[in-house]
């Protein structure tokens, strides 16, 4: 399993980028993650695979609590697919095509962040997601 992070935009800018790459080299201990920036929904579109677990990330999606965003995180990677994709949309939100071949459309809050935050929190979100799995102290309840 490979976890892909794909945003649409430009690359990391310089004051958050030292965040990003911190939470995503921790979660490279757990499993191979990398970034992926791309132009456009057809480019984001033209590198799914069909045997992708793809998650769109969009503020009227579902709503997931920590715990059971790790659950569901184990139970993509127990269910055979080779990647897990998470995208983090344009500034106009993605066309109905990328919408229509998500698995899970998920929310991170009502609220609208910008993409370099989003950025470090998917990032950090998923280190999280891991120390959870892993029984691990970083997660507090």
């Amino acid at each position: 399993m490979k976890i892909i992070l794909a945003s649409i935009g430009k690359s990391h800018d310089e004051e958050y980028a030292g965040l990003i790459n911190e939470f995503t080299n921790r979660i490279n201990k757990y499993i191979v993650a990398e970034w992926l920036i791309i132009n456009s929904d057809e480019a984001f579109l033209e590198k799914v695979k069909s045997d992708d677990y793809f998650i769109l990330l969009d503020e009227r999606g579902k709503e997931l609590d920590n715990n059971n965003f790790a659950k569901h995180i184990e139970q993509v990677y127990n269910g055979g697919k080779k990647r897990l994709i998470f995208l983090i949309g344009g500034a106009y939100g993605v066309n109905e095509s990328v919408k229509g071949r998500a698995d899970l459309i998920m929310s991170f809050s009502k609220l609208v962040f910008p993409h370099m935050l989003m950025r470090i929190m998917l990032a950090e979100q998923l280190y999280r997601t891991h120390t959870i799995m892993k029984g691990e102290k970083y997660h507090h309840e």
